[in-house]
């Protein structure tokens, strides 16, 4: 099933690379943006999933970001970074993260977890993804 996608990451390049693989895969990308402000802006018209970088124009604000896009936006919100370990612990909303440098086999199969997820199934997690919170806890057990 087709998803509507949000990339929050500042640099061009990447972002351009996950538009490209996302459209490839069948998703909608309703934007990308390099910041939090520009990422909320976006956020407004609707989205199924968010892709979120951890430092982006604005600082190290994707932690807080993907919180609030999973909390007000209902977004299904995978991070995606080069450093895991500043995702805070207890950090609430977000699936998980997939760490850089990242296959498009890894991208595919963490886009099909999360579709999975938000059509309330739980999947087998792919290798590549490290789940957060409760999504963890609800996807082992089953």
């Amino acid at each position: 099933m087709s998803q509507r996608v949000l990339i929050v990451e500042d640099e061009v390049l990447i972002a351009l690379d996950l538009a490209s693989a996302l459209e490839d895969m069948g998703h909608e990308v309703v934007a990308t943006a390099g910041d939090s402000a520009e990422a909320l802006l976006s956020a407004r018209d609707g989205l199924d999933i968010a892709l979120v970088d951890l430092n982006l124009r604005d600082g190290p604000t994707g932690p807080s970001l993907g919180e609030t896009l999973a909390r007000d936006c209902g977004a299904t919100v995978i991070y995606l970074t080069a450093n895991p370990g500043q995702v805070p612990q207890g950090c609430a909303g977000p699936v998980g993260i997939l760490p850089k440098p990242f296959s498009d086999a890894a991208l595919a199969a963490t886009l099909r977890f999360a579709v999975s997820l938000r059509e309330g199934r739980c999947a087998r997690p792919p290798e590549d993804l490290r789940l957060l919170g409760r999504t963890a806890v609800e996807c082992r057990d089953r």
